[in-house]
């Protein structure tokens, strides 16, 4: 049977195995057509290299949030997250943008002309920003059919689930399999993430006035989860040298329930302890479960403020017994 009429399931898991840490997909000879191409935004957190190879593959693009520190604005990106230091450093305000309709529109144009059939936009939770709602009303300008997914999540979560869509795409599935993909990729992924204040993202609006309260004033340190799109407090915990070993056993849980786990460990202000932090998930998953260690992308960092770590999880429930 040819890998184009596989069920998402079965090629998804062999495919992903392949790009977990950003190799190619097949290419030349070996790489059927290309019908869909597929777009996302910066929330994604993709890796560089992953970035590189699939806008050299064509048929791929990544549409930048924005942020606004102090009366500078900055295309998300690695010149933002160092603005984005120095003006919560500098105590200077600091807000993010979603990308304007327009912006969306040109890019579903520009694929449209190169012959795609159809385009599938992956973005973060709808709950977060309205990206989503932006890419959707670009769709409606264009000719061309687009599939619009709020993903209901951000970071690699969101940007796992847009790897799962590219090697959909790659192995020539139509828009209806690339977002079926896209949706098996995202069942049951978890974001899991520790902040030393919460007042950033009280700041922000992202979590009720309610939960910051608590995290200052009783000086209990939360752990936070996405669920259902939205942010919110898992467990209360009091000092910080507890609140990561939680953190790491929780995830290991999760992805001891899981077959071929993907993890990922995003940071903001300190990578040594991102890397002890994967260091350690992946001795106690067996050493062989790759564990990536990303920058927080700005426009997420911007809400959390620094000494963020956040844990991903994604990949397929084991069936229960």
């Amino acid at each position: 049977m040819g890998v184009a009429e596989r069920s998402p399931a079965g090629w998804l898991r062999d495919r992903l195995r392949m790009e977990r840490l950003g190799r190619l997909l097949p290419r030349g000879a070996d790489a059927p057509a290309l019908r869909t191409a597929v777009v996302t935004d910066s929330a994604a957190g993709l890796l560089p290299e992953w970035t590189r190879a699939a806008d050299a593959r064509g048929g791929f693009a990544v549409v930048p949030l924005s942020i606004m520190a102090g009366d500078e604005i900055f295309a998300d990106g690695p010149e933002a997250v160092a603005a984005l230091g120095i003006a919560l450093a500098a105590g200077r305000p600091v807000r993010t943008s979603r990308p304007a309709p327009g912006v969306f529109e040109r890019v579903f144009r520009q694929l449209a002309e190169a012959g795609y059939e159809s385009i599938v936009s992956v973005h973060l939770s709808g709950a977060l920003s309205g990206t989503a709602d932006a890419a959707r009303l670009a769709s409606e300008r264009v000719d061309v059919p687009v599939h619009v997914v709020d993903t209901r999540t951000a970071g690699l979560a969101e940007g796992f689930a847009v790897q799962a869509a590219a090697a959909a795409a790659a192995a020539g599935l139509d828009g209806d399999g690339v977002v079926a993909a896209v949706h098996e990729a995202l069942a049951g992924s978890e974001v899991r993430f520790f902040l030393p204040s919460l007042e950033q993202l009280r700041r922000g609006g992202r979590i009720g006035a309610a939960a910051a309260w608590v995290g200052t004033v009783l000086a209990i340190k939360p752990l936070l989860a996405i669920r259902d799109g939205q942010i919110v407090p898992i467990e209360r915990i009091r000092t910080s040298a507890r609140a990561l070993p939680r953190l790491r056993e929780l995830s290991v849980e999760d992805a001891r329930r899981r077959v071929n786990p993907q993890l990922a460990v995003h940071y903001f202000g300190d990578r040594a302890e991102a890397d002890g932090l994967a260091h350690e998930l992946s001795r106690e998953l067996g050493g062989d479960t790759d564990v990536i260690v990303s920058p927080l992308p700005a426009v997420l960092a911007a809400h959390t403020g620094p000494g963020v770590l956040a844990v991903v999880v994604a990949g397929p429930l084991r069936e229960a017994r």
